[in-house]
């Protein structure tokens, strides 16, 4: 095999695992909070938020990874930087005040701490991490036929977070905004995000024409 041809390789096959990575950690860390509640209590806190500790490292971690891989420019590394920080702070605000939420009732400001300000902040730093991967993606070959359900649940991740997280119309509108610019890009990596949330856009559309508007999944009692 030629050099040029090595290097592509590893272009390829670098980017594209630490992307699936990434994306097995959103899916699983964003319901981490649901998937180990059976696991009960820890003293006065639970299992599931010890647990939670580890999501900001191995999302972003996996999203360093592909950037790493991709041999991004230093600019899209600033991007980067901006989105870890607030996924980090956001998600602390949301842990901490939740983990506190579920041994008193820290009303009105908990609610504020958790529910509105972590979620948003967090689930803005996601957003903008991925447009760093986005970015740094640009022109990557993307061919594993794994790429394609990765995408669609982290799309379905999307909608349940911002349904769920009480961000419905916010979430929604980043989800248009992502699925746009993928359809506009025309590569391997603008598919992807067409993909991923262009079917949360879907999901979102179909959910509140259904349930008359975005009603949490704990209101509706299915979770």
């Amino acid at each position: 095999m030629a050099t040029s041809e090595l290097s592509e390789a590893t272009r390829v096959r670098g980017p594209g695992r630490a992307l699936a990575f990434f994306a097995i950690a959103v899916v699983i860390g964003h319901h981490i909070g649901t998937a180990a509640a059976p696991l009960g209590e820890v003293g006065s806190t639970r299992w599931a938020d010890w647990i939670d500790l580890l999501v900001p490292v191995s999302v972003l971690g996996a999203a360093a990874f592909v950037l790493r891989a991709s041999k991004t420019a230093p600019q899209t590394w600033v991007v980067y930087a901006v989105g870890a920080l607030l996924y980090a702070e956001g998600h602390g605000i949301h842990l901490a005040a939740n983990s506190i939420g579920n041994e008193l009732d820290y009303g009105s400001t908990g609610h504020l701490w958790d529910e509105v300000i972590g979620h948003y902040v967090w689930y803005a730093g996601l957003a903008v991490v991925v447009v760093a991967m986005a970015l740094a993606l640009c022109g990557a070959a993307l061919r594993s036929w794994t790429r394609w359900p990765l995408a669609a649940v982290v799309g379905v991740t999307w909608t349940t977070n911002g349904i769920e997280g009480g961000t419905p119309w916010f979430s929604l509108g980043i989800a248009v905004a992502l699925a746009v610019w993928g359809l506009r890009r025309r590569d391997d990596a603008g598919r992807m995000l067409m993909a991923a949330f262009g079917l949360s856009a879907l999901l979102f559309a179909s959910f509140g024409i259904w349930q008359g508007g975005f009603p949490e999944f704990t209101e509706l009692g299915w979770v």
